[in-house]
């Protein structure tokens, strides 16, 4: 089973979403972005009954319920990079986001945003 992410700091955090607002921000930035996140996430719904994946940066799984040990989860969601930081950051709905969602429990909308609209 792969290891919990961990979130970086709230102040790295920001000056990260800065750049990223300001359409500046480098691939180093997008996956800090997507793995802090992501770490906030498995914080907020502890489980293994949903695998959250943002190729190319990391996949964890999440919410609490059945878990699985091989093969394809019961729920998976896969998004990019880009839409993963809008979602989490309040800013974009879940509904008529791309994202790819299949499973009991694959609906994140009410887990997020994880942050508010300003950074972190």
């Amino acid at each position: 089973m792969a290891r919990a992410l961990t979130p970086i700091d709230p102040a790295e955090f920001a000056s990260i979403c800065t750049r990223i607002d300001a359409g500046t921000a480098d691939r180093a930035d997008l996956k800090a972005a997507t793995k802090h996140l992501l770490a906030l996430l498995q914080r907020k719904a502890p489980g293994h009954s949903v695998e959250v994946r943002i190729p190319p940066f990391a996949a964890i799984q999440c919410v609490a319920g059945a878990s699985h040990t091989r093969g394809t989860p019961p729920a998976v969601v896969e998004t990019d990079p880009q839409t993963w930081i809008a979602l989490a950051r309040g800013l974009m709905a879940w509904e008529g986001a791309p994202v790819r969602a299949s499973g009991e429990r694959s609906d994140l909308s009410p887990l997020l945003p994880l942050v508010g609209s300003g950074a972190g």
